[in-house]
C-alpha cells in the first residue's frame, strides 16, 4: 500500500461522538483502485469529472449525498478520492450469523456494478478500462465494546498494530505490499491494508479482524499493554515498534519498521526473533496468534471460511505471499469474479441491507400514517426524508427505519 495523503469524507463516516450511533456492532468495507485506460494510469476525475458521470443511465436516480460521491444502485457508494476510484459498502450488522460474509458480498457487488459500468463505457469510447487493486479499509464500529473516542480507543488501536500485521500479511498482502495499518476513528477502528483480489481471502481476512478486534475491545485497560500480550501468549517480534500512519492519526507496521522486509521474506523460514527469546517463522507467529483468538474468530467465520483461514496461516493453502510476485489478478479486478461456494448458497439480506436497498430504489417508506421518500443521504446511518403529501422533512436513522417502517415489505 503506497503512502499518500488521504482527503475527502470517508465512505463510512459514522455519527460523531455527539450524534447518534448504531445500536449494535457494525462493519463496513472500502476498496480503492487505480483506473487504467488503454494501459496508462488515469485520474478518474480527468476521465469522468464526477463519480455520477461514470454511471450510465442511472444519473436521474442518484440520491444526493455529501461530498464528491454518489450512491450506487447496488447498495454502496462510489468516490473519486485523490486519483483513485473508491467503492464502499453500506453499514452491515456485525453478527455471528453471517455479518462478515454479507459485508464481503456487498463489497464485491459494488465492484461488479462499477465494472459493469466500465464495460459499457468501453463499448462507447472504444477504450480498454481496467481497475487495478490498490488498498482496502476494514471498518469496525463496536458500539458498547469500545468507547467512541478518547485515550482507550487510541491505546487499543496501537496495541492492535502489534497483534494484527503478521496474520494480515499472510491473509491479505502480496510481495509488493508495504504496510498494515490501524487507525482510531470516531466511534470505530479502521484497519488498512492492500486490496485482495480474492473473495475467499477477503472473507478470511475480515473474519480474523472481526474476531480479534471484538475480543481485544473487551479487555480491561490493564490488558492494553505489551506485557499483557505476552502473558496471553501472543507472539511479539523483538525490536518491532509501529510507526505513525501515513494518513490521518494512527499507526502502521511498515516494511521499514522490521529487521527486514517481511513482505519479501520466506513466510516458512524460522528466522524471526521474538521478544520471549524464541525464533519463529511468520506462519508460526500467525498461527499462535490465531490460537489465542480462535473462539472469537470462529464466532464470525462460517466453517468453510475458518478452515480456509487456518490453512492459509498454516501453509496448506496458498497465501499471496507464496507467489514470487503480486498475482496478475490485481491488474483487472472485477471482470471475472470467483464467488466460490457462496454463489450457490446465498445469505439472506440483513435488516440494514433491506432498508438501504429500499431507500436507494426510491421506494416510499411508511412510518405511522405518513409515506416518506428519501431526499438526501448525508451519511450511512442517518437519512433525510420528505413526506409525500405535506413535503415536511424528517430525519431517520437505520435502526429507527428497521423498527418503525412498514415491516412486512422490509
Amino acid at each position: 500500500m503506497n503512502p499518500r495523503k488521504k482527503s475527502g469524507i470517508s465512505a463510512l463516516t459514522l455519527a460523531r461522538t455527539a450524534g447518534p450511533v448504531p445500536r449494535q456492532p457494525v462493519v463496513g468495507l472500502e476498496a480503492e483502485f487505480s483506473l487504467v485506460v488503454n494501459g496508462h494510469d488515469q485520474k478518474p476525475e480527468d476521465v469522468f469529472r464526477h463519480p455520477a458521470n461514470l454511471l450510465r443511465h442511472h444519473a436521474g436516480r442518484i440520491i444526493p449525498r455529501v461530498g464528491r460521491s454518489c450512491h450506487l444502485p447496488s447498495g454502496g457508494a462510489l468516490y473519486f478520492d485523490t486519483g483513485v476510484v473508491e467503492v464502499a459498502t453500506a453499514l452491515i450488522e456485525l453478527d455471528p450469523s453471517g455479518g462478515c460474509a454479507r459485508a464481503v458480498r456487498s463489497l464485491w457487488e459494488q465492484i461488479a456494478f462499477v465494472r459493469g459500468q466500465l464495460d459499457a463505457w468501453e463499448g462507447v469510447r472504444g477504450e480498454e478500462m481496467r481497475l487495478r487493486g490498490f488498498s482496502a479499509h476494514y471498518n469496525f464500529s463496536l458500539f458498547d465494546a469500545a468507547p467512541a473516542g478518547g485515550s482507550r480507543l487510541h491505546r487499543l488501536a496501537r496495541l492492535l498494530c502489534y497483534i494484527l500485521p503478521v496474520p494480515v500479511m499472510l491473509l491479505a498482502a502480496n510481495r509488493r505490499s508495504t504496510a498494515v495499518g490501524v487507525r482510531p476513528r470516531p466511534g470505530r477502528i479502521e484497519v488498512t491494508a492492500d486490496f485482495t483480489p480474492d473473495v475467499a481471502l477477503t472473507n478470511a481476512t475480515l473474519a480474523f479482524l472481526a474476531g480479534v478486534i471484538a475480543e481485544a475491545a473487551r479487555w480491561p485497560a490493564k490488558d492494553l499493554t505489551l506485557d499483557a500480550l505476552a502473558h496471553k501468549g501472543i507472539p511479539i517480534l523483538a525490536g518491532f515498534q509501529p510507526s505513525k500512519h501515513s494518513s490521518r492519526k494512527g499507526w502502521r507496521a511498515h516494511a521499514d519498521d522490521f529487521a527486514r522486509n517481511p513482505f519479501c521474506a520466506d513466510p516458512n523460514q524460522r528466522d524471526w526473533h521474538l521478544a520471549d527469546g524464541r525464533r519463529a517463522s511468520l506462519r508460526q507467529i500467525a498461527g499462535e496468534t490465531l490460537a489465542v483468538f480462535r473462539p472469537a474468530v470462529r464466532r464470525f467465520a462460517d466453517r468453510a471460511t475458518f478452515v480456509h483461514l487456518r490453512e492459509v496461516l498454516a501453509g496448506t493453502a496458498r497465501s499471496l505471499l507464496d507467489f514470487p510476485d503480486r498475482p496478475g489478478s490485481y491488474d483487472d479486478v472485477g471482470r471475472q469474479i470467483d464467488w466460490g461456494r457462496r454463489q450457490g448458497r446465498p445469505l439472506p439480506r440483513s435488516a440494514y441491507e433491506k432498508v438501504i436497498q429500499r431507500i436507494i430504489a426510491h421506494d416510499p417508506i411508511r412510518v405511522g400514517r405518513g409515506r416518506y421518500v428519501v431526499e438526501r443521504m448525508p451519511g450511512w446511518y442517518e437519512f433525510i426524508f420528505r413526506e409525500v403529501k405535506t413535503g415536511a422533512r424528517r430525519t431517520f436513522n437505520l435502526d429507527e427505519l428497521v423498527q418503525r417502517a412498514d415491516g412486512a415489505s422490509i
